[in-house]
This record gives structure tokens, sequence and C-alpha cells, in this order.
């Protein structure tokens, strides 16, 4: 009996820090938990154009980087072939010209793509909160304030929609002002929903989503922002959510690597993302730490 209590409430310290209710009935003793927002427009840390183009960016990299791979998206759009043509022209002059290696294409792991274009890696890890589990690390570099360093991945849920079994134990439903919720779960059912609607959505040889947040190997390496814990009286926020509508002119062969899918198939509206950013400059080898608790007054 002894044993089975010490287990649940070992599991209960870890379940708390991503337990938006817990939260809430803590406001009083955890202020950091707080973020006024006065409105839902204001919910913006930096602009949804600042969001766009550091995605745009990123993806991009890991186009350019994964090229060999993309031929049969290519053959299907000859202009954008062109452009990706002399952008991996110029990636390779600056690779010759700070290395000896004289390769037809250097390929990089995504992490490395990363640094190269944004300055920093993250990883998870082991939490430095006490039973907390996982946490997200800065590995590598150094992150500016207002800097999308993460991506909250899911399957994206409208009001109303069916999300009851999913959330049964489950620490990673994110919930957005306007109430739409994300299921960063990347284990049972979660798992399976986020594969089979992804794989419904897909369109020929075009991805509309990344599956590889659900493994070790992630294509896209700001993909794990729903390990990211929530602060404490030790541990402030670094880092804050915003949500981003992905804009109908996103480029179709670069989706393949948004982590988000949404739930019903027949719903004419923007994927919604979640991105983490930075609220002060943040170094090599600290963890992420972020408000859980949004208020909107």
């Amino acid at each position: 009996g002894a044993a089975m209590l010490r287990a649940l409430r070992r599991r209960w310290d870890v379940y708390k820090y991503r337990f938006v209710p817990w939260l809430a009935l803590n406001l009083r003793r955890k202020r950091r938990t707080l973020r006024y927002v006065p409105e839902s427009s204001q919910d913006k840390i930096i602009s949804d154009d600042d969001v766009f183009e550091t995605l745009l960016k990123i993806f991009k990299a890991l186009f350019i980087n994964d090229f060999r791979r993309q031929g049969h998206i290519l053959a299907l759009l000859p202009e954008i072939k062109c452009n990706y043509l002399e952008l991996l022209n110029v990636q390779q002059k600056q690779l010759r010209a700070t290395s000896c290696n004289h390769q037809s294409q250097h390929v990089f792991s995504p992490e490395e793509v990363l640094f190269n274009t944004l300055g920093f890696t993250v990883s998870r890890d082991r939490s430095s909160l006490v039973s907390a589990g996982t946490g997200v690390f800065v590995t590598k570099g150094f992150v500016p304030k207002g800097t999308v360093v993460s991506m909250y991945p899911g399957t994206v849920y409208r009001k109303h929609e069916p999300i009851f079994f999913q959330s049964l134990g489950n620490p990673f439903i994110f919930r957005c002002i306007d109430g739409v919720l994300i299921d960063g779960n990347d284990k049972g059912l979660s798992r399976s929903v986020y594969r089979s609607c992804s794989r419904r959505d897909q369109l020929g040889p075009f991805q509309m989503s990344d599956e590889t947040w659900l493994t070790a190997a992630l294509q896209n390496p700001l993909a794990l922002g729903q390990y990211v814990n929530n602060c404490s009286h030790e541990k402030a926020a670094n880092v804050c959510y915003q949500e981003f509508d992905v804009p109908g002119y996103f480029p179709v062969e670069l989706k393949q690597y948004l982590p988000n899918i949404v739930y019903s198939h027949d719903i004419e509206s923007h994927l919604r993302c979640v991105v983490l950013v930075t609220l002060r400059d943040i170094k090599q080898g600290e963890e992420l730490f972020s408000n859980y608790y949004t208020v909107v007054s």
C-alpha cells in the first residue's frame, strides 16, 4: 500500500507541472504562472510576420539540406525547383569557402541545420526541476530575446470536437485563447489519431504535416515544445506561448515540417500552430520554462 502511494505521488509530481486546473487552483501561490492578456489581439510577443519569416527560414534550410529526397515534389514544381537550386548553389559556395570538404552536397543533421540557420539548438533532457520529468534545454549557441525557440506539436481540435478519450491521463493538451485544443501527446491514442489525420491529408507526394515529432529522430528540430515545463518560484519563465495561424500562402513544399494537423478534415480554416518565444536572452545550457496559464480579461 505504501509503495503504491509513493508511486502515485511520483506520477502526480510529474503530471502537475503540465496540468492547467492544478495551476488554476494555485495561482495565488504561483503568480508567475499567470500571464495577463487584455485582448486576444495583444497576445503577441513578436509579430505574426516575424513568426512566419522564422519558420520559412528554418524550413527552407531543412528542405535544401534534404534536397536529394525531395525529387518527387520538385518534379511537380519546376519553378520552385529553380529557386531552390539557386539557394543550394549559394549554400554550397559558402560551405566550400569555410571548409575543405568539396562534396557536391554536405548533409547536416536537423539539429545542425537549426544551429547553422538560427544560431542555437534545443533538445530534450531530464528537467532541472525535481520530479518534473523531461524538460527542454538550449544545448548549443545563444537565443536572443524575441526568438521563436520551439513549436508545440500535435493534433488541433476545434470546440466541441471529440477529445475526451485522448484527454484521459494526458498532461500534454494545450488550450488556446479561443478554446482550440492541441494534443501534444506522442504516445497511445493521441499518437494514433495524429498519424491517421496526417496520412488522410497527404496530397500525392505532398505531406501536409510532420510525423517525426512522434519519434526520437525529429525532422523539424523545433517540434518539442510540449516538453517545456511550467515556471516555478525558483525557475522564472523565459519563454511564452504565442498562437499562430498558418496563412494560406504558406509554401506547400514546406508543410512537411509543420508538426500540427487538424482533426476534422472538412473544416475550412487556417492551421493553428503554437510557437514558444523567448522573453529574454537565453544562453547555452539553460532550460526553457514557460507560462502555462493564460487569462484573457
